[in-house]
């Protein structure tokens, strides 16, 4: 074959190989999505993990401690976020604790049912057998939606849980601010269907603009197609811990936790207000409390390493 008949059909396959993997990810948003988590995972020294537990499929990812008598901590990620959410204070932890890092049920790469219950009691069941599976007890952190399912496992599954600490944790009645009242109205100001909406996504969770995840396209694009296909999911789960008969119940019986606890805010979440941390703390006074001030809603990324140095303090109170 001629050598300029072999370049033109080497072109030709590679235009046809780029336009395959842009109509499987126009079909699946999330595999752009996923290769970047692959490649952060792989660099933060995680293994992947998959197991069905009491009928349902976890995938989670995992990463050992430096020596085998270390404590484990389980990172419950917050409505729509996931394990990936946790890598940065993962970082400032290093190697000092077993990590364990799962997608809760019906989010990520988790199994999904459709009509099943996402909610916090029917989730912190889950995170309980969970445990039951990775080996307990485990210190057990959780932030916005996940640290109301962590409260609600620890007042109810104390031999689970030996320790719990708190990021903006929901399940707990705060004053009025435009992220609850819109909730309270039934629509769902964390969704994202355009470039609009993504923006106001990340303003209203990040108080340090710095501190965003960097999504230059076709990152934005895909992550905002993914997201728009969540939306009915989003919604569904939203009506249940935004507004159902269950939407306080983490702090109506986080009085039953007895467990070393550390509550963590950002002085400007503009989601959860941070006199929540005083409202929780009141059902539990030993806890101890701990005030961002550089920090919105996503501490654990804004400020890691001051969460990181927290959660230490917790643990082993004569380090610090």
């Amino acid at each position: 074959m001629p050598i300029g008949a072999l370049l033109a059909a080497v072109a030709v396959l590679g235009l046809l190989a780029v336009a395959l993997v842009g109509v499987a990810t126009w079909r699946d948003p999330r595999r752009l999505i996923r290769a970047e988590f692959l490649r952060e995972r792989l660099a933060a020294g995680f293994a992947a993990h998959e197991a069905t537990i009491e009928g349902i499929r976890w995938c989670w990812v995992e990463r050992a401690a430096a020596t085998d008598d270390a404590a484990t901590l389980l990172l419950i990620h917050g409505y729509t976020g996931g394990k990936e959410n946790w890598y940065r204070l993962s970082a400032r932890l290093g190697r000092r604790y077993r990590l364990v890092l799962p997608d809760l049920p019906g989010w990520g790469d988790s199994e999904r049912t459709q009509g099943a219950d996402y909610g916090f009691a029917a989730q912190a069941a889950r995170v309980a057998a969970f445990i039951d599976r990775i080996g307990g007890p485990v210190v057990l952190v959780g932030h916005s939606m996940g640290g109301g399912i962590a409260a609600l496992a620890a007042a109810r599954h104390p031999q689970r849980v030996s320790a719990l600490v708190l990021l903006d944790a929901a399940g707990v009645e705060f004053a009025e601010n435009a992220f609850g009242l819109e909730v309270l109205e039934g629509g769902n100001p964390f969704a994202v269907a355009d470039a609009a909406t993504l923006e106001r996504y990340f303003a209203t969770v990040f108080h340090d603009a710095r501190a965003r995840p960097p999504l230059p396209w076709p990152g934005s694009w895909a992550y905002t197609a993914w997201r728009r296909r969540e939306a009915a999911f989003e919604q569904a789960v939203l009506d249940r811990i935004g507004r159902s008969d269950e939407r306080f119940l983490p702090w109506q019986e986080a009085g039953d936790i007895r467990q070393p606890t550390l509550l963590v805010w950002g002085a400007y979440d503009r989601v959860i207000d941070p006199g929540a941390m005083e409202r929780y703390a009141q059902r539990i006074p030993h806890a101890r409390r701990h005030l961002l001030t550089e920090s919105g809603h996503m501490t654990l990324m804004e400020q890691p390493g001051e969460v990181a140095d927290a959660i230490v303090s917790l643990l082993e109170p004569d380090v610090a």
